[in-house]
């Protein structure tokens, strides 16, 4: 296998031009910026792809992708590429029981035993309550995290059936009492599809198929990772990063008997679909798939920890981010793949990231394009600046920053200069905006509008800008957009 890093670096430019994959013809600067911060986090972090999408409503208003699916056959990541999406199938899972709770089926408040009588699994706590559906889906039941196989255990992976598993639980105990403690499961969803399967009377993966994926035209979602897709539409995982600096491919892997809690795959153009079907039911109250009534119930705090930091709807995760604001989701991780799906339901905005590598955060990535989205607002309802600039794309690009940082970017929006540094976590907290006073004269506006230091572009004797100088310091441009 040829070495991963090397083929990053050694993309054709082409590949990462922002029009190659995403149009900005007459967008909202904040999607320029985003793309070549995720471009830069991308090269330094060696990630081979990244796809993601940005929903507002029922609009994807932002899709794009970066690197490749498979960088061995040098193939593109897009929009439309499947990644595994592991955790994230636990919101499908939980919405199948909600069907069920909803036709009268099941009571939330159902003893996991009374449903599943091989449920043989040791209360260590005599004065436990009961193991309900509702604390599976709560992650509150306190019963293991894993069943009773090493799954998560490389190279293969020995994702067991539904027999073993079955087996396993008569080797284990519970390690809290239900109800007294947060403690997520992967074992807990993996029981919740047996209940669909039990109570429905049909296969788990056909259930889910033809209740919630088929209605919502969700055509590139798979309840189990699609094998013969592998390296073609289905990306190629890779691990974290080594000491070196390279990811290695990861072996292909099968959830099986645990599909119901990790199995699934997808596209961030199908979880849009899903995020939007969210947003459409809470604003009709009408009943799609599920009434308003249970999907605004899955959405609320079902358990919070004594340490008031966790909190669990019905199979939501709910948290708020850095500005308080609720959001609700999942996130998943499995051999060579992450993924993070946020919604934000009072602003009806989803943001959805895959990623085939382990060993980063996607989380990361959806507070960067939020924080710099909220940056581009901000400077839009700054006063446009006197002095106009004929040729933006003269200044824009990349700057060396070396020794002390790599690079940095340079753009603009309603007639001000940004920047920010290359590689970073969190860009929007270190975007400087500058206000043009004279030619190739910028002087920054501080946040509390105050002026500060001023930075200005050097030209060769062509008349191209070479280089900036601030703080009586030169910065070389090293690329254009």
């Amino acid at each position: 296998m040829k070495d991963l890093k090397l083929l990053i670096i050694l993309v054709p430019m082409a590949l990462f031009s922002l029009n190659a994959q995403s149009d900005t013809t007459n967008v909202e600067n904040w999607k320029e910026w985003s793309y070549y911060w995720l471009d830069a986090q991308k090269d330094f972090e060696q990630l081979p792809g990244i796809s993601l999408a940005v929903v507002k409503d029922q609009e994807v208003i932002w899709k794009t992708a970066l690197g490749y699916s498979n960088p061995e056959k040098g193939q593109p990541a897009d929009t439309s590429t499947i990644y595994s999406i592991c955790s994230i199938s636990k919101l499908f899972t939980a919405i199948a029981v909600m069907q069920l709770f909803e036709k009268g089926k099941l009571r939330l408040d159902d003893k996991v035993a009374d449903i599943l009588p091989w449920f043989q699994l040791e209360q260590k706590f005599e004065y436990s309550g009961p193991i309900t559906v509702r604390s599976l889906l709560t992650h509150s039941s306190g019963i293991p995290r894993e069943s009773n196989q090493p799954y998560w255990t490389g190279p293969d992976f020995p994702f067991p059936e539904k027999e073993p598993i079955i087996e396993g639980l008569k080797e284990q105990s519970t390690l809290y009492p239900a109800s007294h403690f947060f403690q997520y499961s992967n074992l807990a969803l993996t029981l919740l599809g047996e209940i669909v399967a039990e109570v429905s009377g049909q296969d788990f993966h056909s259930y889910i198929n033809e209740n919630i994926l088929l209605p919502l035209n969700m055509v590139q979602t798979h309840t189990s990772m699609p094998q013969e897709k592998y390296g073609e539409e289905l990306a190629i995982g890779y691990s974290s990063i080594h000491r070196n600096g390279n990811r290695a491919k990861v072996k292909p892997f099968e959830a099986r008997g645990i599909d119901a809690a990790a199995g699934f795959a997808s596209t961030v153009t199908d979880l849009a679909k899903f995020a939007s079907w969210q947003f459409r039911l809470l604003e009709s109250k009408e009943t799609e798939i599920l009434s308003y009534a249970v999907l605004h119930d899955m959405h609320r705090v079902h358990w919070l920890d004594p340490d008031w930091n966790t909190s669990w709807g019905l199979g939501f995760h709910i948290s708020r981010d850095s500005d308080g604001k609720t959001r609700v989701g999942h996130g998943g991780s499995c051999p060579g793949y992450r993924s993070q799906l946020f919604l934000y339901p009072a602003d009806k905005m989803a943001y959805v990231i895959m990623i085939n590598s382990s060993g980063t955060n996607p989380a990361k990535y959806i507070n960067g394009i939020k924080a710099l989205k909220a940056e581009y607002k901000r400077i839009s309802r700054l006063e446009k600046p006197e002095t106009a600039v004929s040729n933006w794309e003269e200044y824009t690009g990349f700057y060396s920053g070396q020794p002390w940082f790599s690079e940095v970017y340079v753009g603009h929006t309603n007639g001000y200069l940004i920047s920010f540094v290359l590689p970073t976590d969190q860009p929007a907290s270190g975007l400087a905006v500058y206000k043009p006073i004279a030619k190739d004269q910028f002087q920054r506006v501080r946040k509390d509008r105050d002026m500060g230091e001023v930075i200005t572009f050097i030209r060769n004797d062509a008349g191209e800008i070479t280089h900036y100088e601030i703080h009586n310091n030169f910065y070389p441009k090293i690329r254009e957009n």
